[in-house]
């Protein structure tokens, strides 16, 4: 059988029974569609979430006390841990590779200026923080670099609580109470919006050391250490092990590169953007069954065609590959429709919730249309191979 013979009894035998082809097809188109569009938002939900997380920076390790054991448990609830403190972040300082360290503790409590009050997040910090966390200054300045177990009442406002409290006015120099104690206000923070969920506009930065008082904490939430670029994350590791093990004469702290947090982010992000796929993934093997059915309906409809293609000499191998031609072309029309559905879908979501984030990679649409032909290969083998198997003379004498 010519390759011209070939191809044009398969394209016959599609359009002659286009609403079946149509069908099958759309089985295919729906199922792909869906694992596009499912997949499309999983990857730009990781994207979003990477971006977020290092648009700190990926130079920055963090310290928190408690000695996290494998069973993700701290030695610190049981209250025998020696907590992070203001020194400890001070003898971090000495260390040759730090750029920057910050202190921080966090908390929630009311901020009051004139008749205005809010609750807010409350973040005790470091003066070098900006610095750490690229963060830059609307107006005024950071906190200064007082001595940092006395340091002033100063405070610096978030974009979205300077507003609130101030509206049109500027804030420089005025008062406000803070869990009851009085701040001045020397700095307001550049719009940084939400990250990972924290609303970094809606807050206020003290000193850490008051912020420790405010909230009648002993221990620092955490100790985040930005080093220089192109040092070792192993090297300052083992840097900020030694100054705190000899400062608190055993490991009782926690240290997480930002290495190792992405590593984690990612694995979550992954399985997740997997298992999304794979929910996608049952609309094609719908798709799959529906190509087994049309084929097998095809077969028993074409057993006279069958037998007079066997009695004019086409060989087994030959009826066999018009049918799995039949199931490939039908599997990638499907394929091709729903790629052009489902990322269609997922950039419509996009323009109407500018909010969604939405990526999809073009290995994904390559390997989208590869599987949509792998399953009508596999799904017309049985049906081909019945058709293939079918006796000439017997096909011939078939209703």
């Amino acid at each position: 059988m010519l390759m011209r013979d070939f191809l044009t009894l398969t394209g016959s035998s599609l359009i002659a029974h286009r609403m079946r082809s149509f069908l099958t097809t759309l089985g295919i188109a729906v199922g792909i569609a869906a694992v596009m569009l499912l997949t499309s938002i999983g990857e730009g939900i990781h994207q979003f979430v990477l971006a977020e997380f290092t648009q700190f920076g990926t130079t920055i390790v963090s310290v928190s006390p408690g000695r996290t054991t494998t069973h993700g448990g701290s030695t610190g609830m049981f209250g025998t841990v020696r907590p992070l403190t203001i020194e400890d972040a001070e003898a971090l300082k000495r260390l040759p590779y730090a750029r920057a360290v910050v202190p921080v503790v966090q908390g929630n409590a009311e901020v009051e200026a004139g008749n205005r009050r809010r609750r807010t997040n409350v973040y005790g910090v470091g003066a070098q923080m900006p610095e750490a966390f690229r963060m830059d200054i609307s107006s005024g300045r950071f906190l200064p670099a007082d001595d940092p177990t006395a340091p002033r009442a100063f405070a610096v406002l978030g974009s979205q609580l300077r507003e609130e409290l101030f509206g049109s006015r500027n804030p420089l120099g005025q008062r406000i109470g803070i869990g009851g104690n009085r701040y001045r206000i020397i700095g307001v923070m550049a719009s940084k919006g939400t990250v990972l969920g924290f609303d970094l506009d809606d807050t206020v930065y003290i000193p850490a050391a008051r912020a420790l008082e405010l909230f009648n904490r002993e221990s620092l939430f955490e100790i985040d250490v930005m080093y220089e670029e192109g040092v070792s994350a192993d090297r300052v590791v083992a840097g900020i092990k030694k100054t705190l093990m000899a400062r608190h004469g055993r490991e009782d702290f926690t240290i997480t590169t930002q290495e190792q947090m992405l590593d984690v982010l990612g694995s979550i992000l992954n399985i997740l953007t997997v298992a999304v796929g794979a929910i996608g993934g049952i609309s094609l093997l719908v798709g799959a069954i529906g190509i087994v059915t049309i084929m097998t309906i095809a077969v028993n409809e074409r057993t006279n065609e069958i037998g007079l293609l066997r009695a004019i000499g086409a060989r087994r191998g030959q009826v066999l590959g018009l049918f799995l031609g039949e199931a490939v072309v039908l599997a990638a029309a499907g394929g091709l429709a729903g790629l052009i559905l489902g990322v269609g879908t997922a950039q419509l979501l996009h323009l109407l919730l500018p909010a969604l984030p939405v990526h999809t990679p073009w290995l994904f649409v390559f390997v989208a249309e590869a599987v949509a032909v792998v399953i009508g290969l596999a799904a017309g083998v049985l049906p081909a191979r019945r058709a293939a198997g079918l006796d000439p003379v017997e096909a011939l004498r078939a209703e």
